[in-house]
C-alpha cells in the first residue's frame, strides 16, 4: 500500500500531475475537488461543506487503507502556516501508516504567472466545476497568497520520503515521470 500526497498552491498542477501519475503507477487518484465539487452545489463554500468534505475524505482514506488497492494519490492545498492543516495531514498519514502503507510527500511549486495560466486550462475546468468562474478563481488564487503559505520553508518538511519540485517549466507527464523515478513507485 502506498499513499502519495501531492500538495502545493492552487493551479500548480497537482491534479494534472496526479492524473499522469495514476496512468503510470496504477494508484488511484483522489483530487481534492472530487469532494468539494460534489458538495458545493448543496452547501456553497460553507463550514458544513468543508465538514462533510473532510468526513468523506477520511472515510475514503480508511476504506482504501483497508482495501486490496495498491494505494492512493491525494492532492490538496496545504496551508503550512495553519496548525489545523498539519493536524489533518498527520491524521491522513496515521490512517495509512496504521495499515503499513509507505507515504510519499510531493510538494509542487510554480511561478505565479504560470499558475494564473494553468488556472483556466481545459483539463482543470473540465474536472473542477467550481473553478469555471475563472475571474473569481484567479482572484482567490492571488488573494490567498497574501494570507496563507502554500509552499514550505527550506528544511520545514522532514519526512522520510519527500520531494519538492518546481514544475513551472515541466509538463505534467515529465513531473509524474520524475516522481516515479525518485520514489521507484
Amino acid at each position: 500500500m502506498k499513499l502519495v500526497l501531492l500538495f502545493g498552491p492552487q493551479a500548480v498542477g497537482k491534479m494534472t500531475v496526479g492524473q499522469e501519475l495514476e496512468k503510470i503507477t496504477g494508484l488511484k487518484l483522489l483530487h481534492n475537488h472530487m469532494t468539494i465539487d460534489l458538495l458545493e452545489p448543496f452547501f456553497g463554500f460553507s463550514e458544513e461543506m468543508w465538514r462533510l468534505s473532510n468526513m468523506f475524505r477520511t472515510e475514503i482514506f480508511k476504506t482504501v487503507a483497508k482495501s486490496d488497492l495498491e494505494g492512493l494519490i491525494f492532492t490538496f492545498v496545504w496551508a503550512l502556516n495553519r496548525q489545523e492543516d498539519w493536524d489533518s495531514v498527520k491524521e491522513m498519514c496515521d490512517i495509512f501508516s496504521g495499515a503499513g502503507a509507505a507515504i510519499y510527500f510531493v510538494e509542487l511549486e510554480a511561478d505565479v504567472d504560470e499558475r494564473v495560466k494553468r488556472n483556466n486550462t481545459p483539463n482543470r475546468l473540465e474536472h473542477k466545476p467550481t473553478k469555471r468562474n475563472v475571474a473569481f478563481s484567479e482572484k482567490e488564487l492571488l488573494q490567498s497568497m497574501k494570507k496563507e503559505r502554500f509552499n514550505s520553508f527550506d528544511a520545514e518538511i522532514d519526512f522520510e520520503h519527500y520531494l519538492r519540485m518546481n514544475n513551472t517549466n515541466l509538463s505534467a507527464k515529465e513531473t509524474a515521470s520524475m516522481i516515479l523515478a525518485e520514489f521507484n513507485l
